[in-house]
């Protein structure tokens, strides 16, 4: 692992009994240590398409006794596509995800919109190709340009993240 979900997910400041959505969710290696953080009160959504990549989730919460996350089969880049309520979210992850969506438009909406008003979003992504081992260098979404895309819905920068040495990371706030 590059980036370290823990220490990442510690500038989110994710407590007890707060709800949170990780948005394209993989492996669910943010999910499962943000589900211990929201402890029993709280609640963890695991969107993902992959619907393996969901089972490989509800097994790993099972073997954490994590009873707080909930494995969603979803769609984020669609308005609606989560299948969650508006504005529920305290905070929405999205590490390693900007690269490969398509339509960015499409899931800064369905962020801002699942998104309780003064609710943050974690932003963790590749800061470079690093000569393949990361995503291509036309598919980066670099720090900057990912700022700018959410300003052009409200949000504003909280702060950067120190994500490791091949990852970027950036908290925004919902207004």
């Amino acid at each position: 692992m590059f980036s370290n979900p823990e220490e990442n997910i510690a500038y989110a400041d994710i407590r007890e009994g707060m709800c949170v959505a990780d948005l394209g969710a993989g492996t669910g290696a943010y999910s499962i240590p943000a589900a211990k953080r929201v402890g029993y009160t709280g609640k963890v959504y695991a969107v993902e398409v992959q619907k393996d990549l969901l089972a490989r989730i509800k097994e790993d919460a099972r073997r954490a006794h994590l009873s707080n996350i909930e494995a969603v089969w979803g769609d984020i880049e669609r308005v609606g596509g989560t299948k969650l309520a508006s504005h529920i979210i305290d905070v929405v992850i999205l590490a390693n995800v900007l690269f490969i969506v398509k339509d960015k438009d499409a899931i800064i909406q369905e962020v801002f919109r699942i998104l309780k008003p003064g609710g943050t979003v974690l932003i963790i992504d590749w800061k470079d190709s690093y000569g393949g081992m990361g995503p291509s260098p036309q598919m980066l979404i670099l720090k900057i340009h990912a700022e700018q895309l959410f300003n052009k819905y409200g949000f504003t920068l909280v702060r950067d993240v120190s994500a490791g040495p091949h990852h970027y990371g950036i908290l925004l706030k919902k207004p």
